[in-house]
């Protein structure tokens, strides 16, 4: 049995999806360090529409390996790969 995990919720002032991605992205990158986060998993979503959310990165599993998620954008070609496009 495992425990639940949590999640923070991080309210922005953005407006613009392109302008908040490059926030994820930039903490991602600033907080790497940081093996508790599951960058993998990281979404966005408006406001006043939380229940409709955007993914950062594919989030998933490289080879089916559960410690390895794939870090290119979601619905991105080809097969998955645990580096980021800017990496």
């Amino acid at each position: 049995m495992r425990d639940d995990r949590w999640i923070i919720h991080l309210p922005t002032i953005i407006t613009s999806k392109a302008q908040v991605f490059e926030l994820a992205a930039a903490l991602e990158r600033s907080l790497a360090h940081v093996t508790d986060i599951d960058f993998g998993e990281t979404t966005l979503s408006e406001e006043h529409r939380q229940n409709l959310r955007h993914r950062l990165h594919c989030g998933l599993w490289v080879d089916g390996d559960r410690s390895r998620r794939c870090r290119l954008p979601e619905g991105h070609p080809g097969g998955c790969d645990e580096q980021s496009p800017s990496a």
